[in-house]
This record gives structure tokens, sequence and C-alpha cells, in this order.
């Protein structure tokens, strides 16, 4: 099969903070050598995407701003679209803060005025937080995560991620969010696809997360790849509800991937 398209997940894939991970260099010559359309996809809600290329340029890679996407992106175009006249309270970093006002979105700090609460990665998260999302959660606003990810990778021990913010949110107010912006959300997919502009059929999906990278390309029916180089290994299938279509140690195997000499996953 010849793909036209491709969506690579970024920490965990490609780099480790701004290092670059083993294989990587190769995958993306890789891709480019077979003239495939490319787009970034992060789970990461507090960086913008020129952030990014910088952060790609610092491991040695070319990649524009333009093909980037998060999780911060993607719900920032979310609210826009659904929520913009409305008062968002936001646990989250300022990162994510200065995206959305930038948007033009309304923020507020007083939990009692939200139309919407935003549940999101938050180095400052505490007990005071969680009594403000009580108070907030009162009226039954909107209730929307920036993504699933408990945790993020690291060169030392993992940190959490919004997911494990968003449980703790969803603990104390007994009630799930209504909507998950980043992957593996149909938003997330529509907005990949419609930067690439090809069918999904004709489109790979590369990412070291079943729960969000594979589980996002599955359900568009992409052919999907597992990169065993961050958060998730071989083992990690065997109690997976979606399984890959292959399964690669590193990007350096992508090629093989790409023209059709890999040995795809048998459960």
């Amino acid at each position: 099969m010849s793909y036209e398209g491709i969506v690579l997940d970024v920490d965990g894939t490609v780099v480790r903070e701004s290092a670059p991970i083993d294989g990587a260099a190769e995958g993306l010559a890789a891709v480019d050598d077979a003239g495939i359309r490319r787009v970034f996809c992060s789970n990461n809600p507090t960086k913008r995407p020129d952030a990014y290329e910088e952060r790609f340029a610092e491991a040695g890679f070319t990649v524009s701003a333009d093909e980037v996407f998060t999780a911060g992106t993607i719900t920032t175009d979310y609210l826009q679209t659904e929520h913009a006249d409305e008062q968002v309270f936001l646990v989250g970093e300022a990162g994510l803060r200065d995206q959305l006002v930038d948007a033009g979105l309304s923020l507020t700090t007083d939990p009692r005025a939200a139309d919407v609460v935003v549940g999101s990665l938050s180095t400052e998260f505490d007990y005071e937080t969680l009594c403000e999302t009580i108070i907030a959660m009162a009226d039954e606003p909107a209730f929307v995560g920036t993504d699933p990810d408990t945790v993020i990778p690291q060169d030392g021990p993992d940190r959490p991620g919004s997911g494990a913010i968003i449980h703790a949110m969803e603990g104390v107010i007994d009630r799930s969010v209504d909507v998950i912006c980043g992957k593996p959300s149909a938003y997330a997919r529509e907005t990949v696809l419609d930067y690439l502009g090809v069918p999904a059929e004709d489109c790979l999906v590369v990412g070291d997360r079943l729960n969000t990278d594979i589980e996002l390309g599955a359900a568009a029916g992409m052919t999907t790849a597992l990169v065993t180089t961050g958060i998730m290994d071989r083992s990690a299938v065997a109690d997976s509800a979606v399984t890959p279509d292959y399964i690669i140690d590193s990007l350096a195997e992508l090629g093989a991937v790409i023209d059709g000499t890999a040995q795809r996953y048998v459960a």
C-alpha cells in the first residue's frame, strides 16, 4: 500500500524533551523520500506550534509551526466554535490560558461565573483547585478536557499529565467530562485529516500510545503503527482494546512500514 499522509506523535515518538529519539532522523527522512504529506499532533496542551518548531530545531529537525497541532490548539478551536461568547474557567497552565485569550475567548478566575470549565495539565493543581472545581460545577456548566494523557514521558521519572488532573476533578464532582478535545477525539481526527487533505484510508498514524495515537487512527480507518520508544511497549498490546497494524522499535523502522516490507502485527 502507498500512503499519501502521515500523522506523527511528538513526545516519546520523535523527541524526548528537546533531544531526538534514536531512529527519528531516519524515520522522518523515509517520510520525506516517499513524498508523504506529514502532520505532527501532540497532546501537550501548554505549548504553541511555534514553540514546537523551535523544539524540533533544537533536536535537529526542520518542522514548520504550520505542521503542528496540539491539544491546546484543538481545544481552542473547539471553544471558539461551541462556546465563543461564554465565560471559561480554566484549570490549566499559563501557556494554555494565553492561547485561549489570544483567540478572543473570555476567561474568568471566578468559579461562580463559569459557563464552561476546562480541565488540563496544571503544575499548580492543589486542594484549593478542587474546592474551586466543586463551586464552578454547581450550576452544571459544560465540562471540557484538553487531553486524556495521565502521564508525560521524561528522561527521568514521568510527570502527571492532563488526564490525571481531569480524573481528580471528575472525582470530586461525580461527573465525567463532556468532551475531550485532544487525541483520540473526533475533533483531533478531523483537524489532522483536514490539514492533510487526503482520505483517512491513505494515511498512516505513528505514536507511542495505544489509547490515543493508535485509537485515533483505528477509529478513522487509518493504518496504525505503535512505536515502543515512549510510554507503551509490546506487552501493553495484549491488554488493549485496540491493536496496531504494526509495532516498531523506533522510527528507524518506519521506512519498512512505508514500503510494505515490515511485518504486520498479529495478535
